[in-house]
């Protein structure tokens, strides 16, 4: 039903309540029927059931058969490591879902404790719970609203729905009837909601909603019904670990039948299978990912993006859309004067010089907004009050007129507080300061909107003299009035008259007319200056930024285009234009549209799954408890740290500790440097163990014999795939990684040549080994063995230092801009040497120690693969080169 659309008579006939609330007994039988006034959670899985689910993963599940494999084998090191990764992957996954399930219990804190109502005609503190539909709740500042209700009484009241709505600015309610079709949730202005705040006046309610039938209800239920979105790279790993389970199975299984129709003994064929088989399978990758992931959130920490589930960090480098709230995010988060109408000028955010030098020291205005101003100024120098009012402090402050200075000269009297059918609010000031105004011994200063202060005025201050307020006068203050609400400013007029003693009656009718009108001031939540750059940088990089707010139409559409989100011929989409239309009809518009205004929390979703749908990963940011359910769905959640309520931030994947839309541009850097990190590592694993694949597959077809034995085959793998590894997840960033377009979500984690470098590399590695051992077994060498075993495991370390970059050259790099790597590299190669050189390890790895001549063709054969891949990046760079050279042209 729409509530706001009815008659209160018509809403006491329907809830069979009245103005003197329920009895109790008539409320409990509403209990009985309706239930309490409490959200309610759908069932919940324990935790341990939540461990458990960790292990489900296919590419764990290869890990735990590799570690069995390994332990049967006697292999205790490989087991233990491979149990502590897949027991640290479960720890991490389950700390992040346990950690969703608190935010229902955030928003389950934000409903009232109690509520005052009217029982059997009297006023009672109640439980929030026990409330029921045809309640009459009586509401006052600084409570919580703890039902949906419908305003039967405002006498001045403001409610705080900036959670729920997204409105920056408390909202003015009356209990007068609303007319019109599909009226937003923000301005349905005879209404209150469960879970805001009343910060002025008081009123009175009848409730219509409880519990999950409220509109904070509603939010409880999408929440619980939003699936979370896996990530780009949860999605790449599962189908790489199926893809490589099966294709190691199959490897092994060749392996095995070839080396018993050649002759070799079953026994020594079947180890050499399985320790084919643990090679194959990179079981440092879940640890790299995670490890990456964590250093990464470390790094974001500093840049002010607190990360709370790691498998976002990376998910950043494939946005291709940010949803971007406005407040607070795109904007300062705090109102200020932008312009100000004085003495026939318009001034844009004028200081006290300019107004001098053009003759126009508006005194009287800025009297007016210092005075007429119910903010206050702590000891901290903070301004606490609303926002406008806040906002009218600063400016008259920053033209030297201080409030708490002019209250000694001008202390207040008499006030005539603000209402929404006045729309303007009046103070009354004591003259002590005779050498500042002198034909008065009262001022009355009046603030309100243009219509009803030009409907008051009868004069008007023009270059220092009042005259008469003309049509003239009216038709240009109408005109400027226009201009500036048309660029989104919130207009507000100001205007005085002087008294030679307080008047006996105090009333509108008798003070607020024959005014003289001083001026007119424009406010607006202005864009941060960093947002702007930002916006622009994710235009570079092929991400497109979109608006979505809960404010004025106007407002949104000035803001995005100062932001350069729009361009001055774009229009804006506001709820009820998405309301007409069918899911269908917007899928086929959305990826045009940058810019929502006053829009419900259920469109937030909308807005996502109809990007989902057109295949864009879509970041969301959000502060509100309206937000949660739309933070939950997208691919990235982001709250704000300072303004968010923990419902939201309980709902995201990442918070802004500053709440700045630039600090979302550097994260995407961030993410898109670690998935290439992550991508290097896979790259580099899986071209080894492609390497070692060859020199065991090979050799049986040309006529030679397996060239390792089983415990080469796992040291290679241990040592190799270990700390270099690791340590290109601390790789710098490439150059240029932000002018590049966004990775396509469903890309394959080999696209871009990854899978062609794999098989040409390792087919070189396993070629140069299987030629090692060839050369040496025809020439009559003995430690062909050992030389083989050297020149696999030196040719990975040559292989991780040229694929540093996907371009640039190592040599123009440096060694020393990942010293982490570089010292991974040196301490392979000093273990690789003991394996060789040190006695009493000969017999453990049935090596021997190489003569010089042996160790130098050794370095020489393992220095191929890194020249070969430094080629193809030449190749590569001159490729790059032609096509600009062609783009230029």
């Amino acid at each position: 039903m729409n509530w706001h659309q009815k008659d209160i008579k018509e809403i006491f006939e329907y809830l069979k309540s009245s103005s003197e609330g329920l009895s109790s007994d008539d409320a409990a039988k509403r209990l009985d029927e309706y239930g309490p006034n409490v959200l309610q959670e759908t069932g919940k899985k324990t935790a341990f059931m939540m461990f458990l689910d960790q292990f489900k993963d296919f590419m764990i599940m290869i890990l735990i058969a590799a570690a069995v494999v390994s332990g049967m084998m006697g292999e205790l090191s490989d087991t233990i490591a491979i149990v502590v990764i897949v027991i640290l992957n479960a720890i991490i996954g389950f700390v992040q879902e346990y950690r969703a399930e608190k935010a229902m219990r955030a928003l389950k804190e934000m409903a009232a404790p109690t509520a005052l109502v009217l029982r059997d005609r009297k006023p009672v503190d109640i439980n929030a719970s026990e409330l029921v539909p045809g309640d009459m709740v009586l509401l006052e500042a600084g409570k919580i609203v703890p039902a949906d209700m419908r305003l039967t009484e405002a006498a001045q009241i403001r409610i705080e729905e900036a959670a729920l709505t997204g409105e920056s600015v408390p909202v003015d309610k009356t209990a007068e009837t609303l007319s019109g079709e599909s009226i937003p949730l923000g301005d349905r202005r005879n209404m209150a909601f469960k879970g805001t705040t009343v910060s002025y006046g008081r009123g009175t309610g009848i409730v219509i909603s409880t519990g999950m039938k409220t509109e904070l209800g509603k939010i409880a239920a999408m929440l619980q019904g939003e699936e979370e979105v896996k990530t780009p790279l949860q999605k790449r790993l599962a189908k790489f670990g199926q893809r490589l389970g099966l294709a190691v199975l199959a490897i092994c299984a060749i392996v095995f039948i070839t080396g018993l129709l050649r002759g070799e003994q079953p026994l020594i064929m079947f180890l050499t299978a399985v320790s084919l088989a643990v090679a194959a399978i990179p079981e440092a990758l879940p640890a790299v990912v995670t490890i990456s992931l964590a250093l990464g959130a470390k790094k974001m920490v500093r840049q002010n993006a607190l990360v709370r589930k790691l498998p976002a960090v990376e998910t950043l480098g494939s946005v291709t859309y940010i949803c971007s709230d406005k407040t607070g995010t795109l904007t300062l988060n705090r109102m200020t004067v932008e312009e100000i109408y004085v003495n026939g000028r318009v001034f844009k955010n004028p200081d006290e010089q300019e107004l001098s030098t053009h003759g126009s020291q508006p005194a009287g205005l800025f009297y007016a907004m210092a005075l007429n101003n119910d903010a206050v100024q702590g000891g901290d120098g903070r301004i606490i009050g609303d926002p406008t009012e806040t906002a009218l402090f600063e400016a008259a402050e920053r033209r030297g007129f201080n409030k708490n200075r002019l209250e000694r000269d001008f202390p207040r009297t008499a006030e005539i507080p603000f209402d929404s059918g006045r729309k303007c609010m009046t103070t009354f000031h004591e003259v002590r300061n005779k050498a500042a105004i002198q034909d008065a011994r009262i001022i009355s200063f009046t603030k309100g909107a243009l219509e009803s202060i030009l409907d008051k005025s009868t004069h008007i201050l023009h270059m220092g003299k009042t005259v008469e307020l003309t049509e003239a006068f009216r038709k240009e203050l109408i005109s400027v009035n226009d201009r500036m609400a048309s660029e989104g400013l919130r207009t507000l007029a100001f205007a005085e008259r002087r008294w030679e003693a307080l008047p006996e009656e105090i009333t509108p009718e008798t003070a607020e007319n024959g005014l003289t009108f001083l001026g007119l001031a424009g406010l607006m939540d202005p864009p941060r200056e960093e947002a702007k750059e930002a916006v622009s940088m994710c235009k570079t990089a092929g991400i497109k930024p979109v608006m979505i707010t809960g404010d004025h139409p106007l407002t949104a559409k000035n803001i995005a285009r100062r932001l350069g989100i729009i361009n001055d011929g774009d229009g804006v989409m506001t709820g009820a234009d998405l309301d007409r239309l069918s899911i269908e009809e917007f899928r086929e518009r959305v990826e045009k549209i940058r810019v929502y205004a006053r829009v419900a929390p259920e469109q937030k979703i909308k807005i996502v799954r109809a990007l989902q749908d057109k295949g864009e990963f879509v970041a969301m940011t959000g502060d509100g408890v309206n937000d949660a359910p739309a933070l939950k769905r997208a691919d990235i959640g982001v709250a704000m740290g300072i303004t968010g309520t923990d419902v939201a931030k309980e709902s995201s994947h990442m918070i802004l500790l500053d709440d700045n839309f630039a600090t979302i541009v550097k994260a995407v850097r961030e993410g898109r440097r670690i998935f290439d990190n992550i991508r290097k590592f896979i790259k580099y694993t899986m071209t080894s163990n492609s390497g070692e694949i060859w020199t065991i597959f090979l050799p049986p077809f040309l006529g030679l014999p397996i060239p390792l034995l089983p415990i080469h085959i796992l040291w290679i793998n241990l040592v190799t795939d270990g700390l270099p590894g690791l340590a290109l997840a601390v790789e710098p960033g490439e150059k240029g990684i932000m002018n590049k377009p966004p990775r396509h979500p469903k890309e394959s984690i080999f696209a871009h040549g990854l899978g062609y470098h794999l098989f040409w590399v390792g087919l070189l590695m396993g070629s140069v080994s299987i030629f090692t051992q060839a050369w040496f077994m025809k020439t009559g060498g003995t430690h062909w063995q050992t030389m083989v075993f050297t020149v696999l495991s030196l040719s990975q370390m040559g292989h991780v230092l040229a694929i540093r970059s996907e371009t640039e050259s190592l040599f123009k790099q440096g060694l020393f801009s990942n010293r982490p790597l570089l010292g991974a590299v040196l301490l392979t190669f000093l273990l690789q040497m003991a394996t060789i050189y040190v006695p009493f390890l000969n017999p453990v790895f049935k090596t021997a120690p190489l003569t010089a001549g042996e160790l130098f063709i050794s370095l020489a054969l393992s220095s191929v693969v890194f020249f070969a891949v430094e080629t193809e990046k030449w190749f590569r760079r001159r490729r790059l080169r032609m096509q600009t050279a062609r783009d230029d042209a």
